[in-house]
């Protein structure tokens, strides 16, 4: 097994990084489309060969949408979407644990793109019925679950603990990457043939499907590289000696070669760990929460004001996170618990996740039940929302201080103690 650094890190953080933001690029066609479904009619001039009548305020409009009710239309559409997202991340996680991720990637952006191609097909297929463009975004909310816990688990295969804040900083702009794209996209299309703004999104994605199942590397071992070691502080690892990772041979033994065969006997079958299991991690539940009334905001602002906010401090969070070893901190991190194990990372991530997106689909549920009695009362609950998202992580970044303070004054006891010397 090589001990020098595996050049097929970079390439699995890029392929990663092109699949999620695939799966957010076909998510975001329908929040531009959406002003082109139902708009003001008496602003656009009608084609010379139209036989809509010039009294008529809703020719231009796409059928069911054309209704005075369309704002409950679209808010149908969008919440058929993100409930379904909500419910299937909660067992996609289970899944993504206990099948080949490259085979379940695959099939999730493939079935992903089909869905996307879908709605927009609606469009050339001349579809005026609710029911299809809710059944689609259901099942494509269903879908879209494949994608994030597959990647972080992908990615937690091939990056140790060491530098995890600083390549998920990065790595997480692949968000922002993707609904920018997805906005270019559907813009192009949206003023002539709007269904050609899901269309092709939803072939982009399913060609990045078959790109993952040809290239993807699930495991550093299957391409004869070094594991990373999750466990990155000797002395974590002396203070958990009953972990399985941590054997008396393993203690004894400083080599590289040596904590890298420890490391892979250890976790060369990783187990995959129940839900309720995944829950009883210290943290999960504050995490969960939090990530909820942290979606209900960000997800109210998506929908009522669409601006694009640079990921800048994503990054410097990821490089603090490394620096001070805090990971509740910046919202970022495993548990000891997991053991080095990153399968299990899709299930923990799927719950986690999971109850973000019930905060997304209640975010503009709420501002859209609120509004009518003054946008003060949006903002206001706004505002609780963001309260109780910090006072769900008071007690981990308590925790993560003390452990800062305590790591530091173990630092200039060693310094003094070499100083003396």
């Amino acid at each position: 097994m090589p001990t020098f650094p595996c050049r097929y890190r970079a390439f699995i953080l890029l392929i990663t990084f092109l699949i999620y933001t695939c799966y957010h690029m076909s998510r975001k066609p329908i929040s531009v489309v959406k002003s082109r479904l139902h708009r003001n009619c008496s602003e656009v001039i009608q084609p010379l060969n139209s036989t809509h009548s010039l009294n008529d305020t809703t020719w231009c409009n796409w059928a069911p949408f054309d209704k005075s009710n369309y704002k409950e239309l679209l808010g149908a559409v969008d919440n058929a979407f993100l409930v379904a997202y909500a419910i299937g991340m909660f067992i996609s996680g289970i899944f993504g644990e206990r099948l080949p991720l490259r085979y379940y990637l695959t099939a999730g952006m493939l079935l992903s793109g089909l869905f996307t191609s879908l709605f927009g097909l609606g469009y050339f297929w001349n579809i005026h019925v609710l029911w299809y463009f809710v059944l689609v975004q259901i099942f494509n909310g269903l879908v879209q679950t494949t994608g994030w816990p597959a990647v972080v688990t992908c990615v937690g295969n091939w990056f140790g603990k060491g530098k995890r804040g600083l390549i998920m900083g990065i790595w997480n702009s692949h968000t922002s990457v993707g609904n920018i794209l997805g906005s270019l996209l559907a813009g192009v299309w949206v003023d002539q043939q709007w269904g050609l703004s899901f269309v092709v999104p939803g072939v982009i994605t399913a060609i990045m499907g078959i790109i993952t199942f040809f290239f993807l590397i699930e495991y550093p071992e299957d391409v004869d590289c070094a594991p990373p070691q999750h466990h990155g502080n000797p002395e974590e690892s002396q203070d958990h000696p009953e972990d399985p990772a941590n054997g008396p041979h393993c203690n004894k033994e400083s080599s590289l070669e040596s904590a890298v065969t420890c490391s892979k006997d250890a976790s060369a079958q990783p187990t995959a760990i129940s839900f309720f299991g995944a829950l009883r991690i210290p943290g999960v539940v504050e995490f969960s929460l939090c990530l909820l009334f942290a979606k209900l905001v960000s997800y109210t602002f998506l929908y009522w004001l669409p601006l694009y906010i640079s990921n800048v401090g994503g990054i410097l969070a990821g490089l603090i996170s490394d620096y001070i070893n805090g990971r509740a901190t910046t919202c970022c991190g495993t548990h000891k618990s997991l053991k080095g194990n990153a399968k299990a990372l899709s299930t923990v991530t799927a719950i986690i996740d999971g109850t973000g997106s019930i905060g997304a689909a209640l975010g503009p549920l709420l501002a859209g039940l609120i509004s009518p009695t003054g946008w003060n009362n949006v903002f206001y609950m706004l505002i609780a929302a963001d309260v109780l998202a910090c006072l769900l992580l008071c007690r981990l970044v308590y925790k993560e201080i003390l452990a800062w303070k305590s790591s530091l004054g173990r630092d200039r006891g060693s310094n003094m103690a070499l100083t003396h010397a």
